[in-house]
């Protein structure tokens, strides 16, 4: 297994590229990856290369502009950030990388990012895989995250952010809180392009999930128009791939195992 780092020219800022490729890769489509609010490349910790093992596939991870070892972000996110990823950041990363065909594997508002770029690319998308996503707005969501907005105001916690972040971690927690909590994203919801995906759909959710019910999950199983296998998890909250990686893994080859 190895991996090799690279940068490539966002619409506003370079990104920070990381692929992992298997010693017997497989030629078949790779897995992008798309994080979560706070996440970056590193914070997948383990799952990439344990993907990539599993899979033979190359397992592709990129920081958002504003996130990671990525440039930082000119100004404050939009509120129309998940829908403008596949036309920004992630067509970038698609089309620099020559990467054709893809399967998705988006976790939290990745996994909502992965939905919109799945319905918009179309046939070249393989497969969606997502972890904890969240396609509207709920209540349970706006509670976890005006909880985690609180606990941030322990500078020690801001500090874990910065680790991962830089210099750019109040941006990044202010773009999670002042996105979701603002009045005029109440509205958002993801119901509208669902029916849009027709590639094989997985969607993993926990039980525990403390930012989204298992209703989140039920609705893309419900309206996406490919075939789909629904998984949730008892006991699980918010992580599935950090709280039980080796399940997940195995969960996420053996769907993807039969894909071209």
């Amino acid at each position: 297994m190895t991996h090799t780092d690279t940068l490539i020219e966002g619409p506003k800022g370079r990104l920070f590229v990381r692929t992992w490729s298997p010693e017997a890769s497989v030629r078949k489509a790779p897995i992008i990856l798309l994080h979560d609010s706070l996440g970056c490349v590193q914070l997948w910790r383990g799952l990439p290369e344990a993907l990539a093992r599993a899979t033979g596939r190359q397992v592709v991870a990129y920081d958002r502009l504003g996130f990671g070892e990525s440039a930082a972000h000119p100004g404050k996110l939009g509120l129309d950030f998940i829908n403008a990823e596949a036309e920004g950041d992630f067509d970038a990363l698609r089309s620099q990388l020559g990467l054709e065909r893809f399967i998705l594997l988006g976790h939290s508002v990745g996994g909502c990012m992965a939905i919109n770029c799945a319905a918009r690319f179309g046939t070249h998308c393989v497969a969606l895989l997502t972890l904890a996503a969240q396609v509207f707005v709920e209540d349970l969501t706006l509670q976890g995250i005006s909880a985690a907005k609180t606990l941030f105001e322990d500078p020690k916690q801001l500090e874990r952010l910065r680790k991962y972040h830089g210099d750019k971690a109040q941006w990044v927690l202010d773009a999670w809180t002042g996105s979701w909590l603002h009045p005029a994203f109440s509205a958002w919801s993801h119901e509208a392009v669902l029916p849009q995906v027709k590639c094989p759909t997985l969607v993993i959710h926990g039980v525990e999930d403390e930012y989204g019910s298992a209703a989140h999950a039920r609705l893309i199983a419900e309206r996406v128009a490919g075939p789909v296998q629904l998984e949730i998890q008892p006991g699980t909250g918010h992580f599935p791939h950090r709280e039980n990686e080796a399940a997940v893994v195995e969960t996420l080859a053996r769907f993807i195992q039969p894909l071209a």
